[in-house]
């Protein structure tokens, strides 16, 4: 039904839209002609901080590559995937299996980002090989699912101001998740996702005679049974084959993350995720050879993150040393008052995520605006931090770094997809923004 208007936007974005690896290059350039220009900062200043910020994030990105390899490697094993494709066989038509994909993915992403994008890529091909729908919204189905992360149980920010000793603690305190991730409005926000926006993806659908199949020969599954013949396998081939010494790794560490949450208190965080991830995708592969089957082809969909994240690191070091981040976040404050400073806080972080696309990263880079004007204007400062999140979770729908894991899976470009991603983000926001500001 809204096809008339996707199609222009997809013809344009597929004519124009680079890959993302060329999109991360020109906002460098962007973002270095920027700060020379309007910041204290000279070109020779804003190289320096680009080059120096390189390598300052790569400890994050390694856990940013874990989560999603691990979360690959589970939502790969065999019971995941017989469990996503007899799912899929609910699917009777192509609007049901737009809903249903939409739905599995936003609730894969509440519960963590790094399994969302992967589960609802791999249920996408699932649902491809029961049901003859165009290809690219059955994706960016998947894909749009990705939006509630933040507003989830691994969202960064409100994790961040609820653990102790957090960088702003001394400002604010600790705010638990009780006034953020389960607040009112934030339960809101993410019902009207839940009910509308697989409507809306369901909408989207193009008629019988425009839309894109794929050759269902193609979808072919991920991890393969490893047959083997135990009387030829050397003793090295025999322990990589073991079903006895995965299975015993799996639960060493399984023992531990019920030490770790139930005597320990531990709290969920991005390493305790991927220790979950990582142990149960071990435990249920079983053994080594088939993990590391996985391991390999999940490598594929990691492949970007690792050529793009430092320059991302760059361009955010430029964007916080520079002063340029804080200028953009400043400008929005500076028009605020304490019923909008929610509304223009979502809206400037929208902006900052497309140049910093890292939940944890541009809080740092907002907090010290955003708090400061919070308390003066007295406004509530967990909504207020709460429209960081979501502006940042908003703007992904459009931004193609994040959505590299799951092209490289469902084996599509960016530009096939971010026609329709623009209508959901426009669509989203409304949403979004409203009950921010009202609810």
């Amino acid at each position: 039904m809204l096809y008339r208007v996707t199609r222009p936007i997809s013809n344009l974005v597929e004519r124009y839209l680079p890959d993302p690896y060329i999109f991360v290059l020109l906002l460098t350039i962007i973002v270095l002609a920027l700060a020379s220009l309007v910041t204290p900062f000279s070109p020779i200043q804003a190289v320096t901080a680009w080059g120096q910020g390189f390598w300052k994030l790569l400890t994050f990105a390694m856990q940013m590559l874990m989560i999603l390899l691990a979360g690959y490697m589970l939502a790969s094993t065999p019971i995941c995937i017989k469990a996503l494709n007899k799912l899929a066989k609910q699917a009777k038509t192509p609007v049901l299996a737009i809903i249903m994909v939409t739905l599995v993915a936003m609730l894969a992403s509440w519960i963590n980002w790094g399994f969302g994008l992967v589960i609802g890529a791999l249920f996408a091909k699932a649902l491809a090989k029961q049901v003859a729908v165009d290809y690219r919204i059955l994706v960016a189905s998947a894909y749009s699912g990705f939006i509630v992360w933040h507003g989830g149980l691994s969202g960064s920010v409100p994790l961040t101001i609820a653990s102790e000793g957090h960088f702003a603690s001394s400002s604010i305190g600790v705010i638990a998740t009780q006034e953020t991730l389960f607040s009112q409005f934030n339960l809101l926000i993410l019902l009207l996702l839940f009910i509308l926006l697989p409507l809306l993806n369901a909408l989207l659908l193009p008629p019988k005679d425009q839309q894109i199949l794929l050759d269902k020969s193609k979808l072919e599954e991920h991890v393969e049974h490893i047959k083997v013949d135990e009387e030829t396998l050397t003793p090295a081939q025999k322990l990589e084959h073991s079903k006895l010494l995965g299975t015993l790794i799996g639960l060493l560490g399984c023992g531990y993350l019920v030490q770790y949450f139930v005597f320990a208190d531990g709290t969920l965080n991005l390493n305790s995720v991927i220790a979950i991830f990582l142990f149960l995708a071990i435990l249920l592969h079983q053994t080594p050879a088939r993990l590391l089957t996985s391991l390999h082809q999940a490598i594929t969909g990691g492949a970007g993150i690792v050529i793009q994240f430092p320059f991302y690191a760059g361009i955010m070091a430029v964007m916080v040393e520079s002063g340029l981040a804080q200028q953009i976040s400043s400008a929005f404050v500076s028009i605020s008052s304490a019923d909008t400073l929610p509304f223009w806080s979502f809206l400037s972080a929208g902006l900052v995520n497309i140049f910093v696309p890292s939940g944890g990263g541009q809080w740092a880079v907002q907090a010290p605006i955003v708090i400061p004007a919070a308390q003066m204007l007295e406004a509530d400062i967990a909504r207020v931090a709460m429209a960081v999140a979501w502006g940042d979770a908003w703007t992904n729908l459009v931004q193609p770094f994040w959505a590299l894991p799951v092209l490289a899976i469902a084996g599509l470009k960016a530009k096939d997809i971010m026609g329709f991603c623009l209508i959901q983000l426009i669509f989203s926001g409304v949403i979004i923004a409203a009950m921010l500001t009202w609810a």
